[in-house]
């Protein structure tokens, strides 16, 4: 019998930490990075992205920045997997002083079906093996800094350990959309495997 994801919360101290130091990083980084996007940048004109109270930073938008230094190259272009263009196109609202994704009909019919996706691991825990982890669109650029939104993320639940690779990694499992995650995910896959 599976338990709720809420269930798990005191097994993810991993993904809090992440999570709570990415905005402070973030905030002290942005001025002294140039960076690129693997997605062209929003059109003149278009409406500003939301901001988290106290920030100047964006919540909830953009597929994630690949540094310009970064030694890893951006993911190679596949046909088996799901695009991180179709993942991060989600819209956001604001309701009750929280951001909320807003689901299109591409991402809607992924939810509940088997799914492959393509990204780099992000461990929530210490060690060789991973079993739950974050796959991001982009590599990391630091131990505790998030690449981009919750849109350029997937939250990984596998059903044997995957070694954790710095390398671009694909894994299969159910896909899964989310509309109000606790921890203001997006997207899971879980009884995920490590595909070749």
């Amino acid at each position: 019998m599976t338990t709720p994801y809420h269930a798990h919360a005191a097994s993810l101290p991993g993904l809090k930490r992440v999570l709570a130091c990415s905005a402070l990083l973030a905030a002290a980084s942005l001025s002294a990075q140039t960076l690129s996007s693997p997605i062209s940048p929003a059109p003149a004109g278009a409406k500003p992205a939301a901001t988290a109270p106290g920030f100047d930073l964006p919540v909830g938008q953009g597929p994630g920045v690949h540094g310009a230094n970064s030694p890893f190259p951006p993911l190679a272009a596949r046909t088996d997997v799901v695009p991180w263009s179709v993942l991060t196109a989600v819209k956001t609202k604001n309701e009750k002083n929280r951001i909320l994704p807003v689901f299109n009909l591409d991402q809607m019919a992924l939810n509940q079906k088997t799914q492959r996706i393509q990204g780099f691991m992000m461990p929530l825990d210490p060690g060789e093996k991973q079993k739950h982890f974050l796959l991001s669109s982009v590599p990391l650029t630091c131990a505790f800094c998030l690449p981009g939104g919750p849109e350029s993320m997937v939250e990984v639940k596998t059903k044997t350990p995957v070694k954790y690779s710095m390398e671009p990694v694909v894994v299969e499992g159910r896909f899964l959309v989310l509309n109000d995650d606790s921890y203001g995910l997006y997207y899971r896959i879980t009884d995920a495997s490590s595909v070749r």
